[in-house]
């Protein structure tokens, strides 16, 4: 197993001032640059205390570039339907180059109403445009004179400038919640796959595990080059007491955010979205107990989250990447760090394994 650190924060103007949201968070940039961690990641949301402090990624992933020299820097993910291809390709080119060539690109299509809204997009678009986005930047990136005609762009011939530093571009990642057909998509294409297993049971995510890897492998793509990467809430502290209380804090913090965030499904109905509408009564059944029994979250004493940690390796393979919500901005600087440090010196190392 890999592993690296994704931000997801939670909170807003009242919990915690957004400068020192982003001071804390490129502050454990740097730990995770000493301690030898794969990856950091950031998410694009907007609006809520649900992500709604990183609207933008790619501004803060180049703040972390100028800190780093060897993490790699991730979308966890960015959102083609709300940006013309031509400006994301060049943000994410642009960041490949200031970075050394470390960018790991994620697309997502999004799923929350108030934000297409916001954006004077459809809800019912939210899948084609993503296709049609991943397509246009891929061939931005990896071809000269590009001349594109989609349903929703038209431009060309254009030659995308700076040219991405990785040829012939930054690995791409498909970013999927729920969607079978997505994962499957995904491994046709030859993207690499992130997902959040919080969101379906053990067996849905094996079942969508195992369509991804057999139809990358029939599309002919290079065998067991794919990447797969997971990301769970971590909480880990000497004392596992300690650590379960304020993993329950955190996650109670966390589930109201995206009940607030998904409030609209309640009045939002899309074919593209089959079962959304059932969302806010999910974030109400959403319990912390539960999560902790079926292994949705990283939370206790060292010993007790490489237990955790053998146990998804056994449900999913040892090949995985693991990315660790450290910091939604509702523990303190202190607790992350404690977590990232305790990873890297107790947990990681009696897996097998251990950090760069």
């Amino acid at each position: 197993m890999k592993f690296g650190i994704v931000f997801f924060p939670t909170v807003g103007p009242a919990d915690k001032p957004a400068q020192q949201y982003f001071d804390e968070a490129l502050r454990l940039v740097d730990l995770a640059e000493t301690l030898g961690f794969d990856h950091v990641k950031i998410v694009e949301h907007y609006f809520f205390a649900y992500g709604g402090y990183s609207p933008d990624p790619v501004t803060f992933l180049a703040a972390a570039a100028g800190r780093t020299r060897r993490v790699r820097l991730g979308t966890s993910a960015t959102i083609p339907a709300f940006q013309h291809p031509v400006k994301l390709a060049g943000k994410l080119a642009m960041l490949d180059n200031i970075s050394g060539g470390r960018v790991d690109a994620a697309f997502g299509r999004a799923f929350l109403p108030d934000e297409f809204n916001a954006f004077g997009i459809p809800i019912d678009e939210s899948k084609d445009r993503f296709r049609e986005g991943v397509e246009a930047i891929k061939r931005l990136w990896s071809e000269e004179d590009v001349v594109f005609d989609g349903q929703f762009h038209q431009f060309g011939p254009v030659t995308l400038l700076p040219r991405p530093l990785q040829a012939p571009h930054p690995p791409v990642y498909v970013t999927t919640a729920r969607s079978a057909e997505s994962c499957a998509e995904a491994g046709r294409a030859g993207h690499h796959l992130q997902t959040v297993p919080n969101v379906m049971s053990t067996e849905e995510l094996q079942s969508r595990l195992r369509v991804f890897r057999s139809e990358w492998a029939a599309a002919g793509h290079p065998p067991g080059t794919e990447q797969i990467q997971f990301s769970y809430p971590c909480v880990v502290d000497e004392d596992g007491g300690e650590a379960l209380r304020k993993g329950r804090y955190d996650d109670d913090r966390n589930s109201a955010a995206i009940r607030v965030a998904v409030a609209s499904w309640e009045n939002t109905r899309s074919e593209a979205y089959p079962g959304y509408e059932k969302l806010v009564q999910a974030t109400k059944r959403s319990h912390f107990e539960t999560k902790m029994e079926q292994q949705k979250l990283l939370i206790g004493a060292p010993d007790q989250v490489r237990g955790q940690l053998e146990q998804i390796a056994e449900w999913f393979g040892d090949d995985v990447t693991i990315s660790l919500g450290v910091h939604s901005g509702h523990l303190s600087y202190e607790s992350a760090a404690t977590t990232m440090r305790l990873m890297a010196e107790q947990v990681i190392p009696k897996l097998g394994g251990g950090l760069s």
